[in-house]
């Protein structure tokens, strides 16, 4: 029978090598994503700037004080933020994989290293929320000049919320990369899944108004707590804030990832 120390110790290294592993995968593709700083900041912010001229400012302006928020402008604001880091971290995860399992033929290559399917998943969910980081840094520089509030979109609150937001969607993308067998297929689970969350995901309006039968919907997306979340973190005092968006957003990034280790561990290339 092994010792209460040495189980403790081998469990310990354990967590240390899945750790360092998990880093080894996340700098691989960092250094591709590196390059590409700029392309993949402005690459989400084209639309929110659309959504936030023609809705914000067009629209918004014709519309009564929104619940949170002083104007219609600054209630979708944080929305635009969970959008674009959703977008970006779904979709630059998918098709990262897929360029690596169906053109350049090296996704072989990375199951073939002796490390655990779960430093896998972890290091590629990270290369996404890094992804999502910097394309939503750049919605929220914008939305940092058109409300003049810095510590509304930067406070810790606000930034845990759309790490996590990151962390859900990154997870997802990687499970749509390992099992899609083309990129028209992609363009399916985007047309789909993304694009009508995209709309039904509390992103321009107030979920707390709406019907019984449609809230059911709504609030069965993990991208409406973000919304919520990270708009009571810029604009509500702490005392409002929907707490249950952090276990919700967590757990949804959790069973993901276990889903997308499990098929990193099946996988067959």
């Amino acid at each position: 029978m092994r010792s209460p120390s040495l189980t403790k110790t081998n469990n310990s290294s354990q967590w240390r090598t899945l750790f360092a592993d998990s880093l080894t995968i996340f700098w691989g593709d960092w250094l591709d994503l590196r390059v590409r700083i700029t392309q993949v900041a402005a690459s989400g912010l084209i639309s929110p700037l659309i959504y936030i001229l023609a809705f914000g400012l067009g629209l918004g302006s014709s519309l009564p004080k929104p619940a949170v928020g002083d104007s219609y402008l600054e209630f979708i604001l944080p929305g635009m933020v969970a959008l674009s880091s959703m977008t970006i971290s779904f979709g630059g995860t998918t098709f990262s994989i897929c360029g690596d399992r169906l053109f350049t033929k090296s996704f072989e290559e990375l199951l073939l290293v002796p490390i655990h399917p779960l430093a896998l998943q972890v290091g590629k969910m990270l290369a996404g929320i890094v992804r999502g980081l910097m394309t939503s840094g750049s919605v929220i520089l914008v939305a940092v000049l058109f409300t003049g509030k810095i510590w509304s979109f930067i406070n810790p609150l606000f930034l845990l919320i759309l790490v996590l937001n990151c962390a859900v969607f990154s997870a997802l993308g990687i499970i749509v990369g390992l099992n899609v067998q083309s990129l028209e297929s992609v363009g399916l689970y985007n047309n789909f899944v993304i694009v009508p969350m995209s709309f039904l995901g509390a992103t321009f309006f107030d979920p707390a108004s709406l019907p019984i039968a449609l809230k059911a919907i709504v609030y069965l997306l993990p991208l409406t707590y973000t919304a919520i979340g990270l708009r009571a973190a810029a604009y509500l005092p702490i005392a409002q804030f929907p707490w249950y968006s952090i276990p919700i957003l967590l757990v949804s990034a959790i069973a993901l990832s276990i889903i997308g280790a499990r098929q990193f561990a099946s996988q067959q290339d």
